[in-house]
């Protein structure tokens, strides 16, 4: 009989270890737990093991979730690395996913390098700007959007604060980091951006949010609740409400019998509302901005 503080049998913690790890084990791992190298390659021969990066395999089959491709590309980066940037960006559910690229930071010096899709900076990243995300070490919210800085332009990073705020994420620590030049871009965007204040949960809000300021329109709230609904656009001292309609939420029947209903409350609340199609910000945005500034005037 196994006595209770011997170890479990090294297959039973290869296992467990790949599911820690969405689905992806390293050679040093393997090795440590009491395999051979004569046993690895013949799990590789076998197919139950797939080389993703130089010393980092995919267990059972070579294809991987969105973690799994995270979990392999910082455990093929050594002890420290941490993912980054866009891909930081992604995990902490700032920003949607977006193509195969993954960036990981690794403490040091040296620039970036790419491995294929893996993007590999070397810089200063000290323990305070990494945290754990689904089990993958990932730079802070914070760094997260210094390192964004630097990528992207200005209203990304405003809704990329608004999602932060959205989410109740810690972003207190915006400090300046040493090598990191979006630092000041970010310190400066805190103070002249009301977090959460323009969060949109759709392009189609974004593209009218930014005829608003095309047009230099007075900037509303964005997706308030008025009246037990959450409206896109609203001017409360006018009691004005401006409703963005994309043929996917909007084009069924039902949708269809909803929006009159509501409409139809708001009115009687006293609200204004305007219905903006995608058809029509896209053909005639000066036309849209004309009909809302009248609105605002009246």
């Amino acid at each position: 009989m196994r006595k209770k503080f011997d170890k479990p049998p090294a297959g039973r913690r290869f296992v467990a270890l790949a599911e820690r790890q969405h689905g992806v084990v390293t050679r040093a791992q393997l090795i440590e737990i009491g395999l051979s190298d004569q046993t690895i390659g013949r799990l590789v021969e076998d197919g139950r093991l797939w080389r993703i990066h130089q010393g980092v395999y995919a267990v059972g089959r070579p294809t991987l979730t969105l973690h799994g491709r995270f979990s392999a590309a910082v455990l093929s980066c050594g002890p420290g690395a941490a993912l980054s940037h866009l891909a930081a960006g992604v995990l902490l559910s700032l920003l949607a996913e977006r193509g195969p690229r993954i960036d990981v930071t690794v403490p040091g010096s040296g620039g970036r390098r790419r491995r294929g899709a893996l993007i590999i900076h070397r810089g200063p990243l000290p323990a305070t700007d990494v945290t754990v995300k689904h089990g993958i070490p990932v730079t802070t919210p914070a760094r997260t959007l210094i390192d964004l800085a630097d990528l992207l332009p200005r209203r990304r990073l405003e809704r990329d604060l608004d999602e932060a705020a959205y989410l109740r994420l810690d972003v207190t620590d915006l400090q300046p980091r040493p090598g990191r030049r979006g630092s000041g871009t970010v310190k400066e965007l805190v103070k002249r951006h009301d977090a959460g204040a323009t969060r949109t949960r759709s392009e189609l809000e974004e593209r009218m949010l930014s005829l608003f300021h095309r047009f230099r329109l007075p900037a509303p709230e964005v997706n308030s609740s008025i009246e037990g609904y959450l409206v896109d656009f609203v001017w409360p001292e006018k009691k004005l409400i401006v409703e963005t309609d994309g043929w996917a939420a909007h084009g069924t029947r039902t949708a269809f019998e909803r929006d009159r209903r509501r409409d139809a409350d708001l009115l009687a609340a006293g609200w204004r509302v305007l219905r903006i199609s995608y058809e029509r910000l896209e053909r005639e945005p000066e036309w849209v901005a004309e009909r809302i500034a009248e609105a605002l005037r009246a």
